[in-house]
């Protein structure tokens, strides 16, 4: 009897001891976003979710919350940083609140194209501002998705110039770069959340949002705006970015697997935006009468550079021009 208790104990012990090591196999990767269902971002995380658990074979599963189900913009950032949130998406913009370098890449009229934002954040220079995330705030971004070509959106007024800005109450997320960007578009920028934008301007608490085209029809800007102002002004990119220490808990097959699937996800999401920015403007015109108006985009460009002046200090010398210069 005491050998069949002893080989009973064994055996239990045998196989608690398989099961925990199968379950430290697999990694649960919490992933989550403000972004809408509707919108690319978080289609394409559909597609993250489903090539990474394919390329690990049901190792790695990311779940997806959308709509800012587990923070909003400065809470998930946060989460991310503190390891109660594993993966997020990040801009220069918000993070410049924790270093001011990082201001640069949220600059109007920084990059030229899509090809040219590429070269830059996946290049050395790119790499040197990730590593310094990585290291001093324990964030590691992993890529750069294109978000589109941002434009200015106007509940009742038709802009040409800077000058013509003034007093225009514009929503801008609580971050001070995209508060630098407000005022280097002649604007009073008005911090606001991105879930409240809709009924901001429905309201008239505030005149007008800044996104790319299929942002503003993935949350229906268009039903409480009437101008669409080509200004131009910022080709906007995200980051999906995971704790750090998390990222360093795994092995180089599992960071591996992770990245070939969000490169995957990547060229589904960056080519659903430029073909969704190529048709939106029409539809915007056609279906929902809005007035699509070519303002003097070299005015603006001068009025931001003129702003962003006072802000070299802070991204460092010549860094613009670095970012200019490469090709």
């Amino acid at each position: 009897m005491r050998r069949i208790i002893l080989l009973t104990m064994i055996l239990a012990m045998v196989l608690v001891i398989s099961c925990t090591r199968g379950s430290s196999d697999r990694l649960v990767l919490k992933f989550n976003t403000v972004a809408g269902p509707q919108q690319a971002q978080v289609k394409a995380l559909n597609v993250f979710a489903r090539e990474v658990a394919s390329l690990s074979a049901g190792k790695i599963e990311v779940k997806v919350f959308h709509s800012g189900q587990l923070g909003n913009q400065q809470t998930q950032v946060v989460g991310v940083m503190r390891g109660t949130l594993e993966m997020t998406f990040t801009d220069p913009n918000s993070l410049a609140q924790f270093d001011k370098s990082l201001g640069i890449f949220g600059a109007a009229y920084l990059f030229r194209d899509l090809g040219h934002i590429q070269k830059v954040m996946y290049g050395p220079i790119g790499e040197e501002y990730f590593e310094r995330l990585a290291k001093g705030q324990g964030l590691r971004p992993l890529g750069t998705w294109y978000l589109g070509t941002r434009h200015l959106n106007l509940r009742d007024r038709e802009v040409r110039t800077p000058e013509d800005m003034k007093g225009v109450k514009l929503r801008m997320p609580n971050a001070p770069q995209w508060i630098a960007m407000g005022r280097a578009l002649g604007a009073s920028p008005t911090p606001l959340g991105f879930n409240e934008v809709y009924l901001a301007l429905k309201t008239g608490v505030v005149d007008g949002q800044d996104n790319p085209l299929p942002t503003d029809k993935a949350q229906k800007f268009y039903e409480v705006t009437k101008y669409i102002i080509l200004t131009g002004h910022q080709m906007g990119m995200v980051w999906p970015t995971i704790n750090e220490k998390a990222w360093q808990s795994m092995s180089s097959e599992y960071r591996g697997w992770i990245l070939e699937a969000l490169a995957r996800a990547r060229e589904y999401h960056d080519e659903m935006v430029l073909t969704g920015e190529a048709e939106l403007l029409k539809e915007f015109r056609d279906e929902h009468g809005m007035v699509i108006v070519e303002p003097d985009v070299e005015a603006f460009r001068r009025h931001a550079r003129e702003t962003y002046r006072e802000y070299e200090s802070e991204w460092g010398e010549g860094v613009y021009d670095r970012i200019q210069a490469v090709k």
